[in-house]
């Protein structure tokens, strides 16, 4: 069985980002339009879950996953 890679770090200069702002910044899309499709379709997970909401908080050891990638956000406050 393949083992899982650990997801890249996206760090961020605030406590939090939104999740299609995390998405674009991580280049997993490329733009806003593409962020709210791929969320809207399901096929956006954060935490393992799949998540419907674009303006989704994220913080410091969130887990985002598109796509067969994952990130982690790390935040630097």
């Amino acid at each position: 069985m393949a083992k899982t890679p650990e997801p890249a770090e996206l760090p961020i200069r605030d406590e939090m980002i939104r999740l299609g702002q995390a998405l674009k910044l991580a280049s997993l899309v490329e733009d806003g339009a593409q962020a709210r499709t791929v969320i809207d379709d399901g096929l956006v997970k954060v935490n393992g879950d799949i998540e419907d909401r674009r303006g989704r908080q994220l913080r410091d050891g969130d887990v985002i996953t598109f796509n067969a990638e994952s990130v982690v956000i790390r935040s630097d406050s």
